[in-house]
C-alpha cells in the first residue's frame, strides 16, 4: 500500500491528513512535510489518522521528531482519527498519551491544548 501527506494550512494551524501506511520507506516524505512546514513558520500542526492504515516504530519515531520540532519552535504536533491498528499501537506504546490523543471523543479542538508545559497556553480556545 502506498503513502501519501496532504495538508491545508487554517486558523493558524497546519492540518496534515495522512493515508496508507507510515513506516521506514514513507517516514521520510512525512519529515519533508513537517520540515516544510516548521521552516514556514507554522508550528501548530494538526495530523489527521483516520485513513492511516498502518504505523510501524519508524513512523511512530516521526511523529514524535514532529513533536520535538513543534516545541522546540514554540508549537507542537497533535494526532487525531486513529483507527484499528493505529489507534492500538498509540494506546500500547503511551504515544497516544504523548501527542495528545485520548481515543474516546477524539475532539480535535480539545486536541489543541498543549501537553508540554504546565500553565503555558500556545493555541486552543482557552
Amino acid at each position: 500500500m502506498g503513502f501519501s501527506v496532504t495538508y491545508a494550512e487554517r486558523e493558524g494551524i497546519a492540518r496534515l491528513r495522512l493515508t496508507g501506511e507510515l513506516d521506514m520507506t514513507s517516514a521520510p516524505e512525512f519529515n519533508e512535510a513537517v520540515d516544510r512546514l516548521i521552516g514556514t513558520g507554522w508550528y501548530r500542526l494538526l495530523v489527521d489518522l483516520a485513513e492511516l492504515d498502518f504505523c510501524d516504530s519508524i513512523g511512530m519515531g516521526a511523529l514524535v521528531r514532529g513533536d520535538n520540532l513543534g516545541t522546540a519552535a514554540g508549537g507542537w504536533l497533535r494526532i487525531t482519527g486513529a483507527t484499528g491498528r493505529v489507534a492500538r499501537v498509540l494506546r500500547i506504546s503511551g504515544l497516544g498519551d504523548v501527542l495528545g490523543y485520548d481515543g474516546e471523543g477524539d475532539d480535535p479542538i480539545a486536541l489543541l491544548r498543549p501537553v508540554h508545559g504546565p500553565g503555558e497556553d500556545r493555541g486552543g480556545d482557552g
